[in-house]
């Protein structure tokens, strides 16, 4: 016998097909609590929470920049095994929302490791914006890009501005007056709630395709975590890779352009599979 908070009731539903299938028979009863009875407690999961912040914590503890990767590992690891917990945690307390507070800190924190001038969220309305008025202008973000401020270029130039200059700042502070910033702090377009500058284009620009929501996923996990997209490891490598070996800027974005194009058609390719 399963017993389940009538909110989930729906995961009966798999359970009870599997026994029909196999010529079996499956009852699904609703039940009233006793009213001198309380069930949560018999469910609670407090312990093996406990066990997962107690390896947060550790892991806050060996931050350095020299151990980002093996750092980026571990955590993403420890996402998985939280993610699963909370999938089966059907009565809820403040221990999962103080563990889920802490891998997303920790997270964040793992990913800025060695970043210079990372631009830190602002509480705000994400307002409707014309890309009429947004045509042949200057974009201006800081040099070395990565994920997120190579995905917003792509993005500008393949959804915003036809005709678009891009410079590389040493510092934001060097941002011309007449340049519109991204990715950075005080920047027209930057992180915005729990937004990164790629979301933030998005819903700016109102350009929310199932195909770019889907590469959302992708720069928002690879940019400050969060949950894994399944082709996020391999992307990962690829950006990566020509990070490393193109060290001119105006080059590595012409290449990451083609990456990201090819993603698109992708996925546009796929979502109109599962349309038809």
């Amino acid at each position: 016998m399963y017993l389940l908070p009538i909110s989930h009731s729906e995961k009966f539903d798999p359970i009870a097909s599997d026994v029909i299938s196999e010529q079996g028979s499956a009852y699904v009863f609703h039940a009233e609590q006793p009213l001198n009875l309380e069930l949560a407690p018999f469910f609670s999961r407090k312990e093996e929470y406990d066990v997962l912040y107690k390896q947060l914590s550790e892991l806050r503890d060996r931050q350095s920049k020299d151990e980002k990767k093996e750092l980026l590992k571990q955590i993403r690891k420890l996402r998985k095994s939280i993610d699963a917990l909370v999938e089966i945690d059907y009565y809820p307390d403040e221990t999962q929302a103080q563990v889920l507070n802490e891998l997303s800190a920790l997270e964040l924190s793992i990913a800025r490791l060695g970043e210079v001038n990372e631009p830190q969220a602002i509480q705000a309305h994400i307002q409707l914006l014309d890309k009429n008025s947004y045509q042949n202008k200057i974009w201006a973000t800081r040099k070395r890009p990565w994920i997120d401020r190579l995905a917003s270029a792509w993005l500008i130039k393949t959804f915003i501005d036809s005709t678009p200059t891009f410079i590389w700042l040493e510092t934001p502070s060097e941002c011309p007056e007449e340049a519109l910033g991204f990715d950075f702090d005080g920047a027209a377009f930057s992180h915005i709630n729990h937004w990164v500058t790629f979301e933030v284009l998005l819903h700016s620009f109102n350009l929310e395709t199932p195909a770019l929501k889907k590469i959302a996923e992708i720069v928002h996990y690879l940019d400050i975590g969060g949950i894994e997209p399944p082709e996020a490891s391999g992307i990962e490598t690829v950006f990566a890779g020509i990070h490393e070996n193109i060290t001119d800027d105006d080059q590595l974005l012409v290449a990451s352009n083609a990456i990201f194009n090819g993603l698109l058609s992708s996925f546009n390719k796929n979502s109109s599979v599962l349309n038809d």
